[in-house]
């Protein structure tokens, strides 16, 4: 039940797109790494210095050591999953026509970044652009549940596929994922205001130091489906 539950709530890849794109801890990762030693000591598997055993538990231990704790049928502890708040996607509005634009992800530092000798590596404040220095490999696909079919048809292998609440209307993430047999993903509000999404459907992909939304009104969604149908 344990693992289920872990990875049925889909969640982690966009927890990880907010890291890049928020860039605090990769600024300051890409910063330290800029300062050190060349890697060819890293692949020779040398040691320099001195070293000291990780004191900061696993992770994915604690999470697991946590779901255990939990009751074995989640549904009569907590209800049926379309009332649970993990499972709530953020709204919204609907696409009236087509529209290209683009989003640079600015972001600026709440707090210092310093060196282990207390040298300021990045100051509170520092603005900066996170695609300046990562690429992201995969497009966001995000969609209503009623456009699922839409989006399974446009989507690539590698692309993310994540559900918009409209109304009413949220959607299973895990039951969809389940039934479609590919991962299906929650839009979550920090994600949203971070790459500037009002409607959809809408495709984010980078280019450049660019994030380029382009979204669908209801007369491409049409034709795509269609050419996508006939094609087959």
């Amino acid at each position: 039940m344990g693992g289920s539950l872990v990875g049925g709530i889909r969640r982690g890849p966009i927890v990880a797109i907010l890291s890049i794109l928020a860039g605090g801890s990769a600024l300051a990762a890409a910063g330290t790494m800029a300062l050190a030693t060349p890697t060819g000591s890293i692949a020779s598997r040398s040691t320099i210095g001195r070293t000291w055993p990780i004191a900061e538990p696993d992770a994915l231990a604690e999470i697991e050591a946590k779901v255990a704790t939990l009751p074995s049928e989640m549904g009569k502890a907590f209800g049926p999953r379309n009332s649970w708040s993990a499972l709530k996607a953020a709204p919204l509005g609907i696409a009236s026509a087509d529209r290209v634009r683009s989003v640079v992800p600015f972001y600026t530092l709440d707090f210092d970044i310093t060196l282990p000798d207390g040298k300021t590596l990045y100051p509170k404040g520092f603005t900066f652009n996170p695609l300046t220095y990562v690429k992201l490999p995969q497009r966001l696909v995000v969609v209503h549940p009623r456009d699922l079919g839409w989006a399974l048809h446009n989507a690539r292998s590698s692309d993310f596929i994540l559900l918009s609440a409209l109304g009413s209307q949220n959607g299973d993430a895990i039951d969809l994922s389940e039934k479609t047999g590919r991962p299906i993903y929650i839009l979550e509000e920090r994600v949203k205001q971070r790459l500037g999404l009002t409607v959809a459907p809408v495709i984010v992909e980078q280019s450049g130091t660019r994030l380029v939304l382009t979204e669908y009104g209801p007369k491409s969604r049409a034709i795509s489906t269609a050419s996508k149908r006939a094609a087959r």
